[in-house]
């Protein structure tokens, strides 16, 4: 009979221990891919106020796979798990910032390669329809490359000076090379 007492005590013990060990997790809830907050609040018997306040979420609909939420504050390790969510939150937020601020970067570098890319093709372009690129090419009161007036070069016929001024000339006038060509293309000049 004392050997059937010992053997309930130590069963009801570990059953005590196992009970209290569910009864510990429960109180945390570790979210899984595809989890929503108010299925884990379903669940778990309890609302999605009550997780979002003990975790301090601001956002209920932005919650991460691996992200601890505290879904019982009895839990002696709820500031922890609070503390640990918040965290876990900070560094996806972090990261997803930082991918969007990497994917705009790389896009907005590829969009100015693609436009210099077009603009010196413009440019290009006009060059070989004006003097077959020629910094030296005469028509009348036209010289260079681009065939500026010679009084837009103010008398300066260098290649350097020949650039500068038809950068500033298309840029003033037609906003860039590209929209330079489109009138070309029009009326058969620039």
């Amino acid at each position: 009979m004392k050997f059937n007492k010992v053997a309930l005590s130590i069963a009801c013990a570990a059953g005590f221990t196992i009970a209290g060990a569910a009864a510990a997790n429960a109180d945390t809830v570790t979210v899984k891919s595809g989890d929503t907050l108010s299925q884990i609040a379903d669940e778990n018997n309890t609302t999605v106020s009550s997780i979002q306040s003990l975790n301090s979420l601001q956002n209920i609909h932005l919650i991460f796979p691996g992200q601890k939420l505290v879904i019982n504050a009895n839990n002696g390790d709820a500031a922890v798990s609070t503390q640990q969510s918040a965290q876990t939150v900070q560094q996806a937020s972090q990261q997803q910032t930082t991918q969007q601020a990497s994917q705009q970067q790389t896009m907005q570098t590829t969009q100015q390669a693609v436009a210099s890319s077009s603009e010196q093709a413009a440019r290009d372009w006009i060059a070989s329809r004006e003097s077959g690129g020629s910094y030296t090419a005469q028509n009348g009161n036209y010289y260079g490359k681009y065939q500026l007036s010679s009084a837009y070069l103010g008398g300066d016929y260098s290649a350097e000076n020949q650039e500068r001024v038809a950068d500033s000339y298309v840029l003033n006038r037609y906003g860039s090379w590209a929209n330079a060509k489109s009138h070309w293309l029009q009326n058969g000049w620039y």
